[in-house]
């Protein structure tokens, strides 16, 4: 699907980082782009960069993501493009022994239950609320409505201790893409995921250099963080070729994670 000055594209999470760099580059293609976030702050400076909406969005809520739907609609007109960037990191063993009292605890069930309600939850919300409506649109060539991207992560895959939550939320995320391209493949929409490695990220900008270095020597080629702009990359890529549809693709540096 070709990107142009009548396209309107929603990318969740798109105040920073991954979400920002792909609301920059689908806007510097023309689109026109609403941000749903949580922090007013940066989300309304972007927008108001990019000629874009805002929206301040809990992506757990019904009535959040309805309202965001409805305010980005009303300016930029019906999206034909979904990105889902919204998400949060969790670390916590399954069960471990307190360090002061040597006592037996366990992953606190309600941090476990947030993450997933976000992650996983929170992006199906979003997926099954835009897809609803590009089923209005009128068919581009191929008979295209549109095209969701969702954001998971290497740890859906090869997850490492303390990730358990974390692993969960997005290996949801990779087990429902296919069903949910199969579930949409007769109206013309597209649904596919990326799985981002290491990412220099503002959660890895507060990281120690110590752990940061240690971490960018760990990935084969190249050995460095990836750039929120690489992502953008690959999610303009998705956008345009009308092939690519029901994948899964890991952007890591050919990076396989270890136990810790």
């Amino acid at each position: 699907m070709q990107i142009s000055n009548q396209t309107s594209a929603v990318i969740t999470g798109g105040a920073s980082g991954l979400g920002e760099a792909t609301a920059r580059a689908i806007a510097a293609m023309g689109a026109k782009v609403a941000i749903f976030d949580m922090n007013e702050v940066r989300g309304e400076a972007l927008a108001a960069e990019l000629g874009g909406i805002f929206c301040k969005v809990d992506v757990r809520f019904d009535e959040d993501v309805d309202a965001a739907f409805a305010k980005a609609r009303a300016g930029n007109g019906q999206e034909r493009i979904l990105v889902n960037c919204a998400g949060i990191g969790s670390a916590s063993k399954t069960a471990s022994r307190d360090k002061t009292t040597g006592e037996p605890k366990h992953f606190p069930l309600d941090i476990f239950a947030r993450t997933i309600e976000i992650n996983l939850v929170g992006t199906f919300r979003c997926i099954a609320k835009s897809a609803a409506g590009m089923l209005t649109l009128e068919p581009l060539e191929d008979g295209a409505r549109g095209i969701i991207i969702n954001t998971g992560s290497v740890a859906a895959q090869d997850g490492q201790m303390g990730q358990a939550a974390y692993s969960a939320s997005k290996g949801g995320v990779v087990a429902m893409t296919l069903p949910i391209a199969r579930d949409l493949a007769s109206e013309g929409i597209r649904i596919n995921t990326i799985l981002p490695g290491i990412f220099d990220t503002p959660m890895m900008a507060a990281a120690p250099e110590n752990v940061r270095s240690a971490l960018a020597a760990s990935i084969p080629y190249p050995s460095r963080f990836g750039q929120p702009s690489e992502y953008a990359s690959l999610a303009l890529e998705m956008i345009r070729n009308n092939y690519l549809n029901g994948e899964t693709i890991r952007l890591d540096g050919a990076i396989r994670m270890p136990p810790r």
